[in-house]
Order: C-alpha cells, then sequence, then structure tokens
C-alpha cells in the first residue's frame, strides 16, 4: 500500500511537471515577485533552500548544499503547487490564524491535526535544544510566543509560525501553526498540509530527532 501511494505522488508530480511548460514565465514572475530567471531556471527558495525549476523540461534540481541529494515528493509539489495555483491578487487580510481557519481548510482541519500538530507535539518533547537548534539552521525568526517560537520561510510569500510548549508531569507537549490568512492566495489551502508536513521533515532532519506519529 505504501509501494502504491508513493508511485500515484510520483505520477502527480510527473504531471506537474508536464505542466510547468505551459506556464507564461514572464506573467508567473509578476505574480510572484520572489521568482529569479537564472539562465534556463526559475529559481526560489523553499525552507531555506535555494530550488530551481527547469524552463526546458519542467524538472526540479537543488542550486545549494548537495545537488545530488533526492528532492522529497512534497518539496516538488510544493513548488509546482505554487506556480500553478498562485493568483496574483493577494488580498489584504494580513492576521496570522490557525490552519483550521484558513479558507476552505475545513475538510482537511482533521488530517493537519494528526499529521502535523500532534506530530509535532509528540516528536519534539523533551527537545527544546535540538528543536532550537534546527530553527535556526532553517534561517528561523525568533517568536516571544510559547517556550519555543519561531517564524519560517515555507516560501517567501508563505511564512510559517511554529510554536512549541514543553510537557511536564502533568501535561504532554503542545503545539500549534500560524499562517497568514491570504497564503491561499498563493498556493491550494490542501497544499498547505503538505507545507507544514515538509516543515516538520526538516526540523526532524536537523534536529537528528525522528518524526513520531500523531495520538488519536
Amino acid at each position: 500500500m505504501e509501494k502504491h501511494t508513493t508511485d500515484n505522488y510520483e505520477l502527480l508530480c510527473a504531471d506537474w511537471q508536464k505542466r510547468m511548460l505551459q506556464l507564461d514565465t514572464a506573467e508567473l514572475m509578476k505574480k510572484l515577485p520572489e521568482l529569479r530567471l537564472e539562465g534556463s531556471y526559475l529559481t526560489l527558495s523553499h525552507y531555506h533552500h535555494r530550488y530551481g525549476v527547469s524552463l526546458q523540461d519542467g524538472t526540479i534540481c537543488r542550486l545549494d548544499g548537495a545537488p545530488e541529494e533526492p528532492i522529497s515528493l512534497f518539496t516538488r509539489l510544493n513548488i509546482y503547487t505554487l506556480l500553478w495555483y498562485c493568483t496574483g491578487r493577494v488580498s489584504s487580510q494580513d492576521d496570522w490564524v490557525p490552519f483550521r481557519s484558513l479558507k476552505d481548510a475545513s475538510p482537511f482541519a482533521p488530517a493537519f491535526q494528526r499529521s502535523v500538530i500532534q506530530v509535532f507535539s509528540r516528536t519534539f518533547s523533551g527537545h527544546l535544544p535540538e528543536l532550537e537548534r534546527a530553527f535556526l539552521a532553517l534561517g528561523g525568526q525568533k517568536l516571544a510566543v510559547s517556550d519555543l517560537g519561531y517564524q519560517l520561510d515555507a516560501f517567501d510569500c508563505i511564512p510559517v509560525q511554529f510554536f512549541f510548549w514543553d510537557g511536564d508531569d502533568e501535561f504532554p507537549a503542545q503545539s500549534n501553526l500560524l499562517f497568514r490568512r491570504n497564503c491561499v492566495d498563493f498556493i491550494h489551502v490542501e497544499s498547505i498540509v503538505s507545507i507544514a508536513t515538509e516543515g516538520l521533515a526538516h526540523l526532524s532532519k536537523l534536529s537528528g530527532i525522528p518524526l513520531k506519529s500523531g495520538g488519536f
């Protein structure tokens, strides 16, 4: 079943790769000022790593760090869906809200709670130093809220605020993520789930703390 799911994601990425060739580069750069044209690539950053989308075949490559390192499915899907769904008409609603308060998010809220919030809480319980080290490695901006709060740029246009309260003998660890309400002007709301999931994957890798499954 796992293999089948992975294969489906790979097929989806292959489809998005073809769609990229349909996009008007100049128009896309107007919609997303963070994009840069570098040779035959459109470049952008995703969680403090630079990627290039080929204008020749739509593939995505890593432009910093280790170019040969495999790029995760979620990273590729996040980049493809950002480029496809960005509207260029950003609303003035710039307040920070939890995922469930985003437009059309309610059908995906239970999955977000299980796959993001509960995983975040359980994984980093008792690991504040390791978590902070990971936030800093991702270029995080410290926030004066919770036991440990940082803002990370999933994309320049989609910052994410991560908040973590460590547990003790009486209460388990708690966490939350906030997004700008207008983030859905740039990407489909369902992709916000995978953006958050990819953020946790980076935090796990850089902290050395394996991700734990969510609760019930």
